[in-house]
C-alpha cells in the first residue's frame, strides 16, 4: 500500500488544530489505497500549540511531532517535515485551513493520472 505524508508546519495555531484535524481526516478517509502519516512541525510556538499537538498524536497513532526550540520559520518548518517524511506522496498543508484538505483528493487523482 503507498503512504501520504501530510506536513503541517505550525507557529500558534493552538485554536485551529483541532478543526483542521478533523478536516483532514475526513478527506484521508476518502482516499482509496493509501495508508498515512501526518507530520506536525511546531515552529517554536509560544501559545499551546505542541500541548494540543501531543494530544492530538495520543489519539493517533499517525501522527509525528517536530518541535523546535525557538522560531526558525515556516521553511524550515517546511524542510524538516520533507526530509522526515516517509510516504511516496507528500503533501505541504497550512493548519489554518487555508489550503482545503479536500483538495488532497484532486491531487492524488491528478497525479495517478499521469503515472
Amino acid at each position: 500500500m503507498k503512504k501520504i505524508s501530510v506536513v503541517v508546519p505550525c507557529y500558534n495555531e493552538e485554536n485551529v488544530l483541532d478543526s483542521f484535524y478533523k478536516e483532514l481526516m475526513n478527506a484521508i478517509k476518502s482516499i482509496k489505497n493509501y495508508c498515512y502519516e501526518l507530520l506536525f512541525i511546531d515552529d517554536g510556538s509560544n501559545d499551546g500549540t505542541l500541548e494540543k499537538l501531543k494530544k492530538l498524536k495520543s489519539i493517533d497513532e499517525n501522527i509525528k511531532i517536530i518541535s523546535f526550540s525557538r522560531n526558525f520559520g515556516k521553511e524550515s518548518g517546511i524542510y524538516a517535515g520533507l526530509q522526515n517524511s516517509k510516504g511516496d506522496l507528500v503533501v505541504v498543508m497550512d493548519a489554518d485551513l487555508q489550503h482545503p484538505p479536500k483538495k488532497i483528493l484532486e491531487m492524488i487523482a491528478g497525479i495517478e493520472e499521469r503515472i
